[in-house]
This record gives structure tokens, C-alpha cells and sequence, in this order.
């Protein structure tokens, strides 16, 4: 082998160890601080390609064959901050629709949240998504005193008043969780009592079972009570494990 050709794996050798030395650090810096998952985040759509990377086994909506997406929204949280959809970009969150006067279902599901708060209690990814339906009763104070009666102590639980016509726009179009103001109802609304699961990425997931997509969650029937009067199995359980798989993709 030539001289000449000696020098030139050298020089080879000693860019490859400059490359290594300068630029991998900084691309696990990058990888380390989560700068290139915020970016990913930031992504208003997923392609077919990457969703077939993602490590669960959790099925998108999809409507119209587009996967649906966590519509845009801004709200005033418990303490008075303003709180938009992008607060959630990069967590796993659970959506509810509730009111604090509410007679009937709102407790189960509000002590349904407490219980899958404290099976996450260190994971600052994981976040709760209440949006109150009785906005002028439901001041930010009122909120405040319902979170501290129920034990809700994740920083990433905001329980969400302001304008009635886009939190019944949200509801209705945006996740289709009914709810309404019905006179003859129990506190004077109505409100579906299921939760709805999003992913990191703000789109909204959940699972095949016998082949079927369960959309939402039950959120009214309590992992101790298994099943209710009618025979419907509790699926709390089932969303701590849905909720677990999307924290770990």
C-alpha cells in the first residue's frame, strides 16, 4: 500500500473522531433536553409512516381518513391562568366535561381522575383536561375549591372555565361528548360521562376491542364497584393502561 494512500485513511480517520468529538454531543444534548421531541410535537399532522413507528398499539380516530386532532382552545384555569391546548403538546392527557353543582355523575368521574392521578404521581408528562359546562357559577375560585375538595394535585390538571358558546363548541364538535343545558335534568345539564384519551401529540387515541374502536372511556363505574347497575364493565383500568402505553411512546 502507497504512502499516499496511508495519509488518506489517516485524514479519513481524523474526521470521522472531529465528527464525534463536536457533533454527537450536541446531538444528545438535543435528544437529552427533548428539543427534537418539542419539535416533532409542534407537528400539526403525523404521517402513515410515522405512526407505524410508534411503539403501542393504540389506534388513531381517524375521520375522513385524517387523523383527528385535539381542536385549538384557550381557557381560564383554577389559579386564573390562561390555559390553551398548546400547554399540552408533549404530555398524555385525559379530557372531561363536568360541572362542580353536578348531582349525579360528576363525582364518580371526578374521583375516577383522583385515582388515575395518584397511579401517575411523579410523571410530569401526564396531565387532566376538565372543562366546566356551568362557566358562570364556575369561576376560577369555584374551581379552585372543587380541586382542593377532590385532592387534585397534578400541576398538569386544569379544570377550565370561560366562554359558554366555545366550551360547548368544543365539546359537541370537537370531541362529540354531549352536553347541554336541559332544565329537567338533575343541576340543570346534561353531559356524557365518558373521557376521552390524547397522545403527545394532541391526537386523540384509544384502543381495538374485538375489532371495534373503543372511542371514549367510561368514566362513571369505579375500578371497586367493576360494574354498574346495568351490567357495564368498569374501563378505568383499561385507560390507566392506555394512558401508561401512550407515556412510553
Amino acid at each position: 500500500m502507497s504512502k499516499k494512500a496511508n495519509y488518506s485513511y489517516i485524514g479519513i480517520a481524523l474526521t470521522v473522531l472531529v465528527f464525534g468529538i463536536i457533533f454527537i454531543p450536541r446531538i444528545v444534548d438535543r435528544v437529552t433536553s427533548n428539543d427534537i421531541t418539542r419539535e416533532e410535537s409542534r407537528s400539526v399532522s403525523v404521517s402513515n409512516e410515522d405512526r407505524t413507528m410508534r411503539t403501542s398499539d393504540l389506534a388513531f380516530l381517524e375521520i375522513n381518513g385524517e387523523a383527528k386532532k385535539v381542536p385549538s382552545f384557550s381557557f381560564t384555569n383554577q389559579d386564573g391562568r390562561t390555559i390553551t391546548d398548546k400547554d399540552y403538546l408533549g404530555k398524555v392527557y385525559v379530557i372531561e366535561f363536568f360541572f362542580t353543582t353536578c348531582p349525579t355523575i360528576c363525582p364518580r368521574m371526578s374521583s375516577n381522575l383522583v385515582e388515575i392521578q395518584n397511579t401517575f404521581p411523579d410523571n410530569r408528562n401526564f396531565g387532566v383536561a376538565s372543562f366546566t359546562i356551568n362557566p358562570t357559577h364556575d369561576t376560577p375560585e369555584v374551581l379552585k375549591a372543587y380541586a382542593e375538595k377532590y385532592g387534585i394535585t397534578n400541576p398538569n390538571w386544569n379544570l377550565m372555565t370561560g366562554d359558554e358558546e366555545a366550551i360547548y363548541k368544543l365539546a359537541n364538535q370537537g370531541f362529540n361528548l354531549y352536553t347541554a343545558v336541559e332544565a329537567e335534568a338533575e343541576g340543570g345539564f346534561e353531559h356524557s360521562g365518558n373521557f376521552a384519551l390524547i397522545d403527545k401529540n394532541g391526537f386523540i387515541r384509544s384502543r381495538m376491542v374485538n375489532g371495534n374502536l373503543v372511542i371514549y372511556y367510561n368514566g362513571m363505574i369505579s375500578e371497586e364497584e367493576q360494574v354498574d347497575d346495568e351490567g357495564q364493565e368498569q374501563q378505568i383500568t383499561m385507560l390507566k393502561e392506555d394512558i401508561n402505553k401512550l407515556l412510553n411512546e
